[in-house]
């Protein structure tokens, strides 16, 4: 699709080309346009293209490969939780090219962790639906932890969250076209803790017992115009690239 704006700069380029990895629409290896097919795309000068092209190396994104030209790096952005939901809407993708998830589990148990609990403004210890699953890029490398919780309200309305098995649909979605009610996002906020041994088996983690281990994790919570519906946080493998905003 060409992009073509009055005044367009590198920065465009880059977002342009940005996008399409988050996205899923460029893959791990493969090769972005040529910097003269880039020029013609976008109406912009060879050295425009090249600083957008700097920029994509230096987030690490793509990486050169001489001759051939440039390629998506093989350890791309990690995309998770409310990014997935972006990417979905925009393509229907629920998985990166190759990416895959396993470790799927459903648990019913009582809330104890008091920043859930103020999330979705519950009673330490009232029972909630918790989902867990992996998600691994295609060489099988384990990159974040997605653990998705939800209230009795919000099972009452979407009760496949209950079932041991994968979505076919995301939550919000079930939600809003059975209650009318609109999903909104509040705030995705990243912090660092230690990680907890479930987190590390899942990541594949291998360090003596006494080790501990800092990992980057996000969090954020989904709401009706009453009351919240969810907590979403994903938990990142040592040295995954994230995004983290534009």
């Amino acid at each position: 699709m060409a992009y073509r704006a009055a005044g367009t700069g590198y920065a465009d380029v880059a977002a342009h080309f940005r996008n399409l990895i988050k996205n899923g629409d460029l893959a791990p290896g493969d090769l972005l346009p040529s910097v003269s097919e880039i020029r013609e795309q976008f109406g912009v000068a060879s050295k425009t293209v090249s600083r957008a092209l700097g920029v994509l190396k230096s987030e690490q994104l793509v990486t050169s490969r001489g001759a051939l030209g440039t390629a998506v790096a093989e350890t791309p952005v990690v995309i998770t939780g409310t990014d997935r939901l972006d990417r979905m809407a925009q393509n229907g993708r629920r998985y990166a090219p190759g990416e895959t998830s396993d470790g799927h589990r459903v648990i019913r148990r009582s809330v104890a962790d008091q920043d859930v609990c103020d999330a979705l403004d519950l009673e330490p210890h009232d029972e909630v639906v918790i989902r867990i699953r992996t998600f691994k890029q295609a060489d099988g490398r384990p990159t974040t932890v997605g653990l998705s919780v939800y209230p009795p309200h919000t099972v009452h309305v979407v009760p496949e969250l209950a079932d041991d098995v994968r979505m076919t649909a995301q939550f919000d979605q079930l939600y809003k076209e059975r209650t009318g009610r609109t999903v909104s996002r509040g705030q995705r906020v990243a912090q660092a803790r230690h990680a907890s041994q479930d987190e590390l088996d899942a990541l594949e983690i291998s360090v003596p017992p006494e080790a501990a281990v800092p990992v980057l994790y996000t969090t954020v919570a989904f709401h009706d115009e009453e009351r919240p519906l969810a907590y979403w946080e994903d938990i990142y493998a040592p040295g995954s690239k994230v995004p983290v905003g534009e």
